[in-house]
């Protein structure tokens, strides 16, 4: 929790906060954590969800990773540059063009790092994306109106380490945010709605921007411009990934 208890956003019921530590604040008393990691993680986990992998998230990327991924059976997801044909990296290009394992251990700094700390301290953690943001958004409207949610941008880091924040993430968060608001949402917090604003101002040409934002050049200069695009299918997924037992799995297969 932070010092001062206010930035918990704890008299809200719907609110929105970045990174690591924005999770740990506002996840205190939430029915629902929502992580938001457009580029590239919960769009990676979407395309996996949907070809029907269940997902391991990991905050590390060296010997535990392996011993996570022989403790459930798993693929270990490779680095992005390291990824050779038939081998699956957090690009989720690479998911598509792969042979699809059961299971799948996917190491990220930001959303799966998020998601992998909000397995211990929230009642329930949602992996979101914009290709599935309506998807979570409804099936949250349709679990529980009046659950406590808390959305989580994760952000990219800068090279000391510090949290940068994507603009990206904010569209993804507040794509989410949007359709609860839509759906009848109230008693939300002025962040929250802020990056509802910001989804709302991008969303006809959310394509053309994320391929313009830093996050998205940066993908694209590394030779991935097909995760950009990937990213932009927007609503295009069904799947609502929740974390059971330390899994990703389809709340809507279950």
């Amino acid at each position: 929790m932070p010092a001062d208890p206010e930035l918990s956003q704890n008299a809200y019921g719907l609110r929105f906060d970045w990174g690591l530590c924005g999770a740990d604040a506002i996840a205190d008393g939430a029915d629902i954590a929502v992580v938001v990691d457009v580029l590239s993680f919960t769009t990676t986990l979407t395309v996996a969800v949907d070809a029907g992998i269940d997902v391991i998230p990991s905050q590390w990327r060296d010997d535990r990773a392996t011993q996570l991924a022989e403790q459930f059976d798993a693929v270990l997801a490779v680095g992005r540059s390291a990824a050779t044909p038939g081998r699956i990296s957090l690009c989720p290009a690479t998911v598509r063009a792969a042979p699809a394992p059961a299971r799948l251990v996917l190491p990220s700094p930001n959303g799966s790092t998020i998601a992998h700390e909000l397995a211990s301290t929230a009642p329930l953690c949602v992996g979101a994306s914009l290709r599935n943001a309506s998807a979570v958004a409804q099936w949250i409207w349709a679990r529980n109106r009046s659950a406590v949610t808390a959305v989580i941008a994760a952000g990219e880091r800068w090279p000391d380490g510090s949290l940068r924040p994507a603009v990206e993430d904010l569209w993804g968060a507040g794509a989410v945010i949007a359709a609860l608001l839509d759906a009848g949402a109230s008693d939300v917090s002025p962040e929250a709605r802020t990056a509802a604003a910001a989804w709302r101002a991008v969303e006809h040409d959310v394509g053309s921007e994320l391929r313009q934002c830093g996050s998205g050049r940066e993908l694209a200069g590394m030779g991935h411009p097909e995760d950009v695009d990937i990213a932009a299918e927007v609503d295009s997924s069904s799947c609502v990934p929740i974390l059971r037992d330390g899994v990703f799995v389809d709340a809507t297969r279950s």
